[in-house]
């Protein structure tokens, strides 16, 4: 890790002033039309798709910020700079992403949108709330993040810093790799035939894919903008475990149980991160040949 990101202080990551995507799709001042209080229903019509696309950081919160059908505001700065940061940070993964799969895979990438929400969303897959965490649903081939998630993370898991942010939103856009690649609609296919804790395991390689790709997106957007300081990366690792599962059962309702989980531990997605990052390449996160199973058969 030290031989790729230098140690600049406190500095952190550099992000203003630099190139934002144009694929951010940001609803959070508008009324919640059709998605307000969906609560445990709309996050049940997400899971039903396939429940490792988000976190579920229910059992930690109370409850986020919830709009009314209608309702419309105008966004705080706070608001406004962090929509930035995203943006920057999606513009990012876009320019490693349009160099690393012509490369390395042999196709185009096709660039995700980021929808940006305050409450509550509707999605192709579903309605969703706030407490569902960051997902990305593979049907419309979009990013679903409500920022104050990032709050929560800082406030009530111990993982701030803008670079815990840069993870998330690396991990949201690893699944839509993993969709571009074939390995998501795969995965579905493989769980269906699956007994529940044998689908939690696929389940669980699918999420640890994905944060080794924010890991190889981390090296490679160092190389190309020099940005990510070593504080930068102790922020991602703090945020990959505090979304462990272990981490979010024990906080929870204070037990483990280790056949259910379906994201990874904090140690396996530590791990992995640091895998991608030090290694760099889509090749060296295959999760799944690493455990037995080859999922191009499906």
């Amino acid at each position: 890790m030290a031989a790729h990101c230098r140690n600049q202080g406190d500095i952190g990551m550099q992000w203003r002033g630099r190139r934002g995507s144009s694929n951010i799709d940001d609803r959070r001042g508008m009324g919640a039309a059709g998605a307000g209080g969906l609560g445990i229903a709309g996050t049940l019509a997400v899971l039903a798709f396939g429940y490792f696309f988000g976190v579920d950081i229910s059992p930690l919160v109370s409850g986020m910020q919830q709009q009314t059908p209608g309702e419309s505001r105008e966004l705080t700065q706070a608001e406004r700079e962090m929509g930035e940061f995203v943006s920057v940070v999606l513009a990012d993964t876009e320019e490693v992403y349009h160099d690393v799969l012509p490369r390395e895979a042999g196709q185009q990438y096709r660039e995700p949108t980021l929808v940006l929400f305050s409450g509550a969303v509707q999605s192709a897959c579903g309605g969703a709330s706030s407490a569902m965490g960051p997902f990305y649903c593979p049907a419309d081939q979009r990013v679903y993040l409500d920022t104050d998630f990032f709050q929560v993370m800082e406030q009530r898991m111990g993982a701030g810093g803008e670079f815990a942010a840069a993870y998330v939103i690396a991990h949201e856009v690893g699944h839509h790799v993993q969709n571009l690649l074939g390995t998501l609609p795969r995965v579905n296919q493989l769980r269906q035939r699956l007994p529940q804790r044998e689908s939690n395991r696929v389940s669980v390689l699918t999420e640890l894919q994905a944060d080794c790709y924010a890991g190889m997106w981390a090296r490679q957007a160092h190389e190309r903008f020099g940005t990510i300081t070593e504080n930068d990366i102790r922020d991602a690792m703090n945020a990959a475990a505090a979304v462990g599962d272990d981490a979010l059962q024990s906080a929870g309702r204070g037990t483990v149980v280790p056949d259910s989980f379906t994201h990874g531990s904090s140690e396996q997605r530590q791990e992995w991160f640091m895998r991608g990052l030090q290694n760099g390449t889509l090749a060296s996160c295959d999760t799944f040949a690493e455990d037995g199973i080859d999922i191009r058969r499906g």
